[in-house]
C-alpha cells in the first residue's frame, strides 16, 4: 500500500476506492482526474445503476414531466473506473485499508472516499410499510413507482410529514388534480427547516391550492383490505381516512450502519470528519487516509461557530466531494477546508422557494422585502447579533446577496442601503423554531452542535 509521503508517487500507483455511486461520489471521482490522478479508482454502490440526479425525482418525475430513467447525472469528464454495482459496502478495516462487501469479498485501499448518502426512513411498522399503496420517495426504482401509482388517478393520497420532500409531493398530487390530505406532527409544514413563521405561509400556499393540510398529528394506523392493499388511515385525533396511497415522508437516515465496529465517529447523525473531509475516529482523532462527503458527512463549518452541520444539500455534495477529492491527493498546507454555505431550493404550488445559510440556528426573523401575505417575500434570520441564514419565496434574486451577508458576518437585524425597503412596521420577531429535542421531518441541515472528541458524546437513534 502507498502511505502518506510524495503526492507523485500516490498519483501514479495509488488505489483509491469511492463507496457510494451518488452525486457526491461522482463528482469527487471527476475531481480526483482533474486534480492529475492516475492510479487505479473503484467505485461501489448499492444500486445497480450509475449515479442520478434525485431532485427531480420530487418534481419533473412525480409530475409526468420527465421519466425516472432519464434522471442520470451527465458526465463532466471521463473517470477511467472500475464499477461495482448492486453489492453494497458491508464492513471496513481501518487497520488493514480494506473494504468488505456484503457478497464477502473484499476490496483494498490507499485513499477511501466514503459518499454513501441517506435513505428515506421507512413506516415504523413493517406489515404496514408493505400494504400495496404504502410508499417512500428516494431512489429511482421509488419515483418511478409512485409516479405510475399517480397517472392512475387515486381516490386519495396521504401525505405523512411535511418537511420538504412531503410538501413537494404534495404539490405534485394537486398539480395532477388529485385529492392530498398531509398529516404532519409539527405546527405548520416546514417547521423544522424554515421555523413557525415561514411555516405558516406555507400553510396557508398549501390550503390556497386545495391541499388537506392537517397539523398536530400523528398517523396511528395504515390499515389494510384483505388483499393487502392500503384502504384507511387511522389519524391520533380519532378520524379515519379512506386513501388509495400514502406516501411517508418522515425524513432520511444516514447511511453509516456498515461502519459498526470500525473504528470511525460514525452514528445515526453522519460520519464526522474535519474542515477538509477528514474522517475522526471514534477517540477524536483524524485519520489521513478516509475521507467523507455529500449527505452522510458531518463537519464543522468556521462561518457557523464550528458546530458540525449535516446538510442534505445538492450544492453542499458537489464542493465538499471536490475537496475531499483535492485532499485525497494532497498533504499538510496544499490542502483546503470545505467553506461552501449552505443553499438549498424547492419548488411547491408554483413557488420557487429558496434559502441560504443555515436558518434552524435562528434566533430570530425579519422580512426585508415583499410581504408573507402575499407568499412572496425575502426574509433574514439572526443569530447572536448576526445574519446567520435568509429564506426567499419567489424573490430568490436577493439570495446571492443574502449569502454574502452571511460570509461577512453582518450584523441582525440588518440596515441596507439600495435594496428594497422593507414592508412598513416589520420588526424582527422571534423564528419560531420547534424544541430540537423534539422529532420534525425533513430539515435540510442537522446541527449536532459537539465534537466527535467529546466525552459526552452519544448516539441515540433518531426517533420517528
Amino acid at each position: 500500500m502507498v502511505t502518506e509521503g510524495s503526492v507523485a508517487e500516490f498519483n501514479r500507483n495509488g488505489r483509491v476506492v469511492v463507496v457510494g455511486a451518488s452525486l457526491a461520489g461522482l463528482r469527487a471521482a471527476e475531481a480526483l482526474r482533474d486534480e492529475g490522478f492516475a492510479g487505479t479508482l473503484i467505485m461501489i454502490g448499492d444500486e445497480r445503476l450509475q449515479p442520478y440526479d434525485r431532485p427531480p425525482l420530487s418534481k419533473q418525475v412525480l409530475l409526468g414531466r420527465t421519466s425516472a430513467d432519464r434522471t442520470l447525472l451527465p458526465r463532466r469528464r471521463a473517470i477511467n473506473a472500475e464499477w461495482r454495482l448492486g453489492v453494497p459496502a458491508a464492513g471496513l478495516d481501518l487497520s488493514r485499508h480494506r473494504v468488505r462487501l456484503a457478497d464477502g469479498r473484499e476490496v483494498g485501499f490507499d485513499r477511501l472516499l466514503i459518499a454513501t448518502g441517506a435513505r428515506a426512513r421507512p413506516w415504523p411498522r413493517e406489515a404496514e410499510a408493505e400494504l400495496d399503496g404504502v410508499f417512500v420517495l428516494r431512489s429511482v426504482g421509488d419515483a418511478a413507482k409512485l409516479e405510475r401509482r399517480l397517472a392512475a388517478k387515486p381516490h386519495r393520497v396521504l401525505v405523512v410529514g411535511a418537511g420538504f420532500t412531503g410538501c413537494e409531493v404534495a404539490s405534485a398530487c394537486r398539480a395532477r388534480g388529485i385529492e392530498v390530505t398531509v398529516a404532519e406532527r409539527g405546527p405548520a409544514p416546514l417547521v423544522g427547516a424554515l421555523g413557525g413563521v415561514v411555516g405558516a405561509v406555507a400553510a396557508e400556499l398549501q390550503r390556497k391550492n386545495g391541499v388537506d393540510l392537517r397539523c398536530n398529528i400523528t398517523v396511528t394506523e395504515l390499515e389494510g383490505d384483505l388483499g393487502g392493499r392500503l384502504k384507511r388511515a387511522h389519524l391520533s385525533d380519532g378520524t379515519v381516512l379512506d386513501v388509495d396511497v400514502a406516501v411517508i415522508a418522515l425524513g432520511a437516515l444516514r447511511n453509516t450502519e456498515w461502519l459498526t465496529g470500525s473504528g470511525l465517529a460514525a452514528g445515526p447523525r453522519g460520519i464526522a470528519c474535519d474542515a477538509g473531509c477528514r474522517a475522526f475516529d471514534v477517540h477524536g482523532i483524524v485519520t489521513d487516509d478516509v475521507f467523507v462527503a455529500g449527505d452522510v458527512a458531518r463537519a464543522p463549518h468556521p462561518l457557523f461557530g464550528y458546530q458540525f452541520l449535516s446538510l442534505e444539500h445538492w450544492g453542499n455534495a458537489v464542493s465538499q466531494a471536490e475537496t475531499a477529492a483535492h485532499n485525497m491527493v494532497r498533504s499538510g498546507l496544499d490542502r483546503r477546508p470545505h467553506l461552501w454555505v449552505p443553499a438549498f431550493w424547492s419548488a411547491q404550488f408554483g413557488v420557487n422557494i429558496k434559502s441560504v445559510g443555515v436558518p434552524p440556528m435562528g434566533e430570530e426573523l425579519l422580512v426585508t422585502q415583499g410581504a408573507l401575505a402575499e407568499h412572496r417575500f425575502a426574509a433574514v434570520y439572526g443569530y447572536q447579533g448576526r445574519v446567520i441564514a435568509a429564506v426567499t419565496f419567489d424573490h430568490g434574486r436577493w439570495i446571492d446577496f443574502y449569502s454574502r451577508q452571511i460570509e461577512s458576518a453582518a450584523p441582525f437585524p440588518p440596515e441596507f442601503v439600495g435594496v428594497d425597503r422593507r414592508a412598513d412596521g416589520m420588526r424582527p420577531v422571534p423564528a419560531d423554531f420547534p424544541d430540537p429535542a423534539l422529532p420534525t421531518h425533513g430539515p435540510t441541515v442537522t446541527v449536532s452542535g459537539y465534537a466527535p472528541n467529546e466525552r459526552r458524546l452519544t448516539f441515540t437513534p433518531a426517533r420517528t
